[in-house]
C-alpha cells in the first residue's frame, strides 16, 4: 500500500510539472522560434499634411439680373451662354402701358402750366386793382384833412385798399401752388419716362448668361424684390471653390496655401489653386461646425463649368525629407503603451549565443527593439503587426513636425530576459 502510494503522488507530481511546463512554454514560446512580424521599411523622402473636403465650382463674380417694373415679356434677345456686354439690351417688356403714362404725365404737366399761366394773369389784375386802391385812399385821406370830404369817405377807400392788399396775397399764393404742381408733374414725367426705360432689360457687366429664368410672354411682377430674369457670370476663366471645412481642421488653413481639386467630369485631371479666403460666419447642421473656404482657381479653357461638385485637397504643411511608415505602425498600441505617446515596435537580429546571429527562422534570432528616429532609410524595417511576440518594448517615433521621445526600456528588457531564461530551463528539464 505505501509503495503504491508513494507511485501515485510521484505520478501526480510529475503530471503537475509537466502542466505547468506546457503553459510556461504555451506563454512564453520557445527561445528559438523567432516572433512573426508583418514588416514595413521606413522610407525617407517628401511628406506632405492635407485637410480634404469637397465643395462646388462658382464664378467669381456672378450678377442677377431681374425687372424694376411689372408686365409681360415681349421680346428676348440672350439665352443661355450668350455672351454679353455691359449695357446690351437682353429683353424687353411690354412698354404699351408705360408709354400711356408717359403721355398722360406731358397732358397733366400742360395742363397744369396753364393753370399757372392763370395764375400770374390773376396775380397782375389783383396788383392793379391794389395800386388803384392805394391811389384812392391816399387822395380821400388829403381831401379829408381839407375838409373837402367826410371821414366815412376816407373810411371806405381805405377798406377797399385793405382788400386788394388781401386779394393780392391770395392770388400770389394759388400762383406759388401752381408753381409747385407744376414741379410734381415734372417729376410723375420724369418717373414715367424711367419706368418707360426700365420696360428695357440691359446687362450690368460684361460676361456670359449662365441662367435664363423667363420666356417670352410670361409675366412678371416687382413688389418688394425685383424677380430674377437672368444670371450672368462676369468671368468664367477665373472661377472658385467654395467648400465646407470642418471647425478642427480649419485651424490648419491659412490664406495663401496651395489647393488641388478633382471634379467627376474630368476624374483623371488636377486642377490647382489657392486659398484665399476663409468666412468667419460658421454653419451648423446636425451639431456638426463648419466655416466656408474659397479656393480661386484659373480656368483659361473653359473646362470647369459653375455648379461641378470638387473634391479639394488643400495642404497645410510640407517636409523634403522625412522618415515615413505606415500608418498601421502607429496605429498598433500593446498592453502597458502610453497612451499620449506615439510609438511602433522596432526589430533588428541579435546573435544568438552559439554563433554571429541571423534573422531566419530557426536561427536563433530575437527581437531587439531600435530608435526609428535614429534609422536611416536603408537601415531596417519596422514592424506593423504582432501576433506571436509576447513581450513588447516600445520604441520612438517621429510625429509629422514634431519627434517623440524615446521611453525607457531596462524594465522591458528584464522582462524579456527572465521570460527567456526560465525557458531554457524548462527545455534543459
Amino acid at each position: 500500500m505505501k509503495a503504491s502510494s508513494r507511485s501515485g503522488l510521484a505520478l501526480l507530481v510529475l503530471i503537475v510539472v509537466a502542466a505547468a511546463g506546457y503553459a510556461a512554454w504555451r506563454y512564453f514560446g520557445t527561445a528559438g522560434d523567432t516572433p512573426k512580424f508583418k514588416l514595413a521599411k521606413v522610407e525617407s523622402g517628401p511628406l506632405t499634411a492635407i485637410v480634404s473636403s469637397t465643395g462646388t465650382l462658382n464664378p467669381v463674380v456672378s450678377v442677377s439680373v431681374g425687372s424694376q417694373v411689372s408686365g409681360q415679356i415681349k421680346e428676348l434677345f440672350a439665352d443661355f451662354n450668350s455672351p454679353v456686354q455691359a449695357g446690351q439690351l437682353i429683353a424687353r417688356i411690354d412698354p404699351e402701358t408705360f408709354q400711356l403714362r408717359v403721355r398722360q404725365a406731358e397732358a397733366d404737366l400742360e395742363s397744369t402750366r396753364a393753370s399757372v399761366a392763370v395764375q400770374k394773369a390773376e396775380v397782375a389784375r389783383v396788383t392793379a386793382t391794389l395800386m388803384d386802391a392805394q391811389r384812392d385812399f391816399e387822395r380821400k385821406k388829403m381831401l379829408v384833412e381839407k375838409n373837402f370830404i367826410s371821414a366815412a369817405d376816407r373810411d371806405k377807400a381805405q377798406a377797399a385798399y385793405e382788400v386788394a392788399k388781401a386779394a393780392l396775397d391770395v392770388a400770389l399764393a394759388q400762383a406759388n401752388n401752381s408753381s409747385a404742381v407744376v414741379k410734381q408733374r415734372e417729376s410723375q414725367l420724369s418717373q414715367a419716362k424711367v419706368d418707360l426705360e426700365r420696360t428695357g432689360i440691359r446687362s450690368p457687366v460684361d460676361g456670359v448668361v449662365v441662367k435664363r429664368s423667363v420666356d417670352t410672354g410670361q409675366t412678371v411682377a416687382a413688389s418688394l424684390q425685383a424677380p430674377e430674369l437672368f444670371i450672368i457670370a462676369k468671368n468664367l476663366s477665373d472661377m472658385q471653390v467654395e467648400t465646407s471645412i470642418d471647425e478642427a481642421d480649419v485651424g490648419r488653413i491659412v490664406v495663401g496655401q496651395k489647393a488641388t481639386f478633382t471634379v467627376d467630369a474630368f476624374p483623371g485631371r488636377s486642377f490647382s489653386g489657392q486659398v484665399t479666403q476663409i468666412r468667419k460666419a460658421a454653419t451648423v447642421v446636425s451639431n456638426v461646425v463648419t466655416y466656408t473656404v474659397i479656393v480661386a482657381a484659373a480656368n483659361p479653357d473653359l473646362t470647369l463649368l459653375p455648379g461641378m461638385t470638387a473634391n479639394v485637397r488643400i495642404t497645410t504643411a510640407e517636409k523634403d525629407q522625412a522618415l515615413k511608415l505606415p500608418n498601421a505602425a502607429l496605429r498598433f498600441r500593446p498592453t502597458g503603451a502610453a497612451e499620449d505617446k506615439k510609438a511602433v515596435a522596432a526589430v533588428a537580429p541579435a546573435p544568438t549565443p552559439g554563433g554571429t546571429g541571423g534573422g531566419g527562422a530557426g536561427g536563433g534570432a530575437e527581437a531587439r527593439p531600435s530608435c526609428a528616429s535614429a534609422w536611416s532609410p536603408n537601415s531596417g524595417s519596422m514592424p506593423i503587426s504582432k501576433p506571436n511576440l509576447t513581450s513588447f518594448s516600445p520604441v520612438c517615433a517621429t510625429s509629422f513636425g514634431r519627434p517623440a521621445s524615446c521611453p525607457k526600456r531596462k524594465k522591458a528588457r528584464r522582462r524579456n530576459a527572465i521570460a527567456q531564461k526560465y525557458a531554457r530551463s524548462l527545455r534543459r528539464s
